[in-house]
């Protein structure tokens, strides 16, 4: 398994600490730094809204930790809800483990069971432990009232959604990192004209690289136009 970690971690190098634009949640990413480094907290659980950055945060926590010398696995529970729990076998020998969108196993028998059976491995071992959801853990459907108390257990943090001006900064810093340079105008004229809903934000950066790097174009307000055009002509 450490191999194919590597192997992912590789092709989604832009999930790093350096990449996210941390605006007010100072403290959170600070608590996720430190366990990555097996420091601090041992559990967190992290919930917010789509688009704030959730998935960026706990694949960035991984590659801290594996930098860090550390053994990592991050598992999106969005993308394998419908693989068989027994992917959570083994997983408790790793020293980070981060679990994304856990929201998607609620009221699933078999994953609810197999992810109490892990946390119960895992936290034996005194290992690290990561979750993402969509709101805090007593508000989540989680049928297994056992599972429900142990994802309480640790510390809950909210990440905070950002302000229409600092998600126009995070889009530009998350741009720089992958070497697209977003001016100002340019940022503006997207927040104004095309979006100020993070999640699209998202969507459209990888939009904005493939076609710079294919027309060999610096982005320009006359550009974007032209590629918001072509985006609505595909919808």
């Amino acid at each position: 398994m450490a191999e194919q970690l590597t192997l992912q971690f590789n092709s989604n190098a832009e999930q790093s600490f350096a990449s996210f634009y941390t605006g007010n949640n100072v403290e959170l990413v600070s608590h996720l730094t430190n366990i990555a480094n097996r420091l601090g907290e041992q559990q967190l659980f992290i919930w917010g809204t789509e688009g704030t950055g959730k998935s960026h945060l706990l694949q960035a926590c991984c590659q801290a930790a594996y930098k860090n010398g550390l053994t990592s696995f991050y598992l999106d529970l969005s993308e394998h809800i419908l693989a068989e729990p027994s992917i959570l076998e083994g997983l408790e020998s790793f020293d980070l483990v981060c679990i994304d969108n856990i929201h998607h196993c609620a009221s699933n028998k078999e994953w609810e069971l197999g992810l109490f059976n892990f946390y119960n491995r895992q936290r034996a071992n005194d290992r690290g432990l990561v979750i993402s959801g969509n709101c805090p853990p007593k508000f989540l459907m989680i049928q297994l009232a056992d599972l429900k108390t142990r994802l309480n257990w640790g510390l809950t943090l909210k990440l905070h959604e950002l302000l229409d001006d600092d998600l126009i900064a995070a889009f530009t810093c998350k741009a720089k990192y992958l070497g697209l340079d977003i001016s100002s105008s340019v940022g503006e004229f997207i927040k104004k004209n095309h979006t100020r809903n993070a999640a699209d934000l998202w969507r459209l950066l990888p939009k904005l690289e493939q076609a710079t790097l294919v027309a060999k174009r610096k982005l320009s307000i006359p550009f974007l136009k032209e590629i918001l055009s072509v985006e609505d002509d595909e919808k």
